[in-house]
């Protein structure tokens, strides 16, 4: 089960208390305080692994607490530190002030970490209180209380190129024939429900990460159909693939209306998405004649693609291709790696 937010408590480990107490040895009478101090309470720690590609483990437990440390003993001995817990999540999590929504920790590289909450300090036993005029403190500090804090974890998909269409467009079709995901194909709209990545291997030696998300309709970006869900899963992508049917295109009342649509979603959700390189597949070739395939090459796209680093715009790119026959899908495969480089 794909599973791509959760909410959960954690609380840091109390420190322990410092200790009271003095020395009893033989032949000294007035032995001076030794109380040692309490040990650290453990952290709470959020690991990012690579193993992981969902946070289903997050729906069966809500709530994760580090030790609390040790209280300190006598004869100066100082209490153990409480053991540090290391929640681990995917790759590519957020981890959220759930009462806020302020980003505490973006973790996208394999075993990085974040100190999500620090643990109580230990408190000082009475051997630190004693002065001249009070050799023999009878007090000492208790350790500090570890933090405690709602977190919200959020997973964004690591992928280099984010497959973008309407329901039906042939997305899942697409990624079982150029990488070894298996998704569930379906000749209905919404057959896939859940994000898929497949890794496609290029030529020899390269290889790159391709993300399907389900299918965005009208309004996804108000929450219509499943978009609103998934759309954040190609925020982080290089390169946007869009994918039109075009055995469709004679029955819409423009011949751009779906590339219009999903321009439309995109902008709405994040205006940032249309900065991203993009390459415009028609689908489906394969159930069209010849002389529809040349009217596909009649249809002309306004939108250009522009990105804030370079301020240059570049044509789209536009291709036919035929998940089912293979046509042109090596050409796919060549300016999608083209674009990730540049």
């Amino acid at each position: 089960m794909f599973i791509d937010s959760a909410r959960i408590t954690v609380k840091s480990g109390d420190g322990g208390n410092g200790c009271i107490s003095f020395r009893r040895e033989k032949y000294v009478p007035k032995g001076g305080p030794n109380g040692g101090d309490g040990g650290k309470g453990g952290n709470v720690i959020f690991a990012a692994d690579n193993s992981l590609s969902t946070l289903i483990d997050f729906r069966y437990k809500h709530t994760y607490k580090a030790q609390n440390g040790k209280n300190g003993s006598g004869g100066d001995k100082t209490g153990k530190n409480g053991d540090d817990i290391i929640i681990k999540v995917p790759c590519g999590s957020l981890i959220k002030d759930a009462d806020t929504g302020y980003i505490l920790a973006d973790l996208t590289t394999n075993g990085e970490k974040f100190v999500a909450a620090k643990g109580g300090k230990g408190g000082k036993g009475n051997t630190h209180f004693a002065t001249p005029t009070n050799q023999a403190p009878r007090y000492a500090e208790d350790g500090q209380r570890g933090q405690e804090i709602e977190i919200e974890i959020e997973l964004k998909l690591l992928a280099d190129v984010g497959l973008v269409g309407l329901p039906n467009a042939g997305k899942s079709t697409l990624i079982s024939k150029i990488s070894a995901a298996r998704p569930k194909i379906a000749d209905y709209p919404f057959t896939t429900l859940v994000p898929n990545l497949g890794i496609v291997k290029y030529k020899e030696f390269q290889s790159f990460v391709v993300a399907d998300i389900p299918g965005l309709i009208e309004g996804a970006h108000l929450g219509k159909g499943l978009g609103i869900r998934f759309l954040k899963h190609i925020e982080r992508t290089k390169v946007l693939i869009f994918l039109i049917d075009s055995t469709l295109i004679p029955f819409k009342k423009t011949k751009t209306e779906d590339y219009d649509i999903l321009i439309n979603e995109l902008n709405s959700y994040d205006i940032k998405l249309l900065d991203k390189p993009r390459i415009i597949c028609f689908t489906k070739i394969d159930a069209l004649t010849a002389e529809q395939k040349k009217d596909l090459s009649k249809i002309k796209f306004t939108n250009k693609s522009k990105t804030k680093k370079t301020g240059i715009k570049s044509n789209n790119i536009v291709l036919k291709i035929s998940a089912v026959s293979g046509e042109n899908l090596s050409v796919l495969l060549d300016e999608t790696w083209m674009l990730i480089n540049q």
